[in-house]
């Protein structure tokens, strides 16, 4: 990797462009070694480097780790799971979105029989809030054709407890739902491996 431009070179690609940037033989070219540190999922290449004895390499080689760890747990793209309760939702959409070190707001796109089409972010916010249109978020289901939709958003903290704006944001989506024809099938909240459902507590 020593005869490619340095902003070619797979450690340097990480921390500029971020680990969804590499594939995963550059990810794996990162790892000197297997394994990674508990707890890590939210840190980014720079705040490991603030840790003592992590330089710019060690901190790409974690936050690769990470990533690779992400890639494992999401399922295959030929493999379209039905998302019929909110277990379902939280399976699917945990290992991927979970954890993250700022709050995002998504959407899985759903068919007729509620298979998942795609997924998509709509908003990446900052370590405690993004903001959210509901035109937005339907824009993306219109233009996708999809029947249905899964909207989930990740709390950093790690308490996926909803606060008064998720709650207002989630009414206005139901309204806009019912007004395009496009089922709101639950709002997710992701936090350190809870979560909280809409659906599940009885407000959709």
């Amino acid at each position: 990797m020593k005869d490619l431009t340095p902003g070619d070179r797979p450690r340097e690609k990480l921390l500029t462009r971020g680990a969804h940037a590499l594939g995963d033989n550059e990810l794996v070219a990162l790892l000197a070694a297997r394994g990674g540190l508990h707890g890590l999922l939210r840190s980014t290449a720079e705040d490991l480097r603030q840790a003592a004895g992590i330089g710019r390499a060690k901190a790409a080689q974690i936050v690769a780790a990470i990533e690779l760890g992400r890639r494992t747990l999401t399922r295959p793209p030929q493999h379209r799971p039905q998302l019929l309760a909110p277990a379902d939702s939280v399976a699917f959409l945990m290992p991927a979105f979970g954890g993250r070190p700022v709050e995002q707001f998504g959407l899985v796109l759903l068919d007729t029989k509620y298979r998942v089409m795609r997924t998509t972010i709509v908003t990446v916010g900052t370590l405690n809030s993004t903001v959210v249109e509901p035109r937005d978020v339907f824009r993306d289901a219109v233009q996708g054709s999809a029947a249905a939709v899964v909207v989930f958003h990740n709390h950093p903290s790690g308490d996926p407890t909803p606060s008064p704006d998720d709650r207002a944001l989630t009414a206005r989506l139901h309204a806009s739902g019912v007004l395009l024809g496009i089922d709101l099938i639950d709002h997710v909240i992701l936090g350190d491996a809870r979560y909280y459902s809409f659906k599940e507590n009885g407000y959709l």
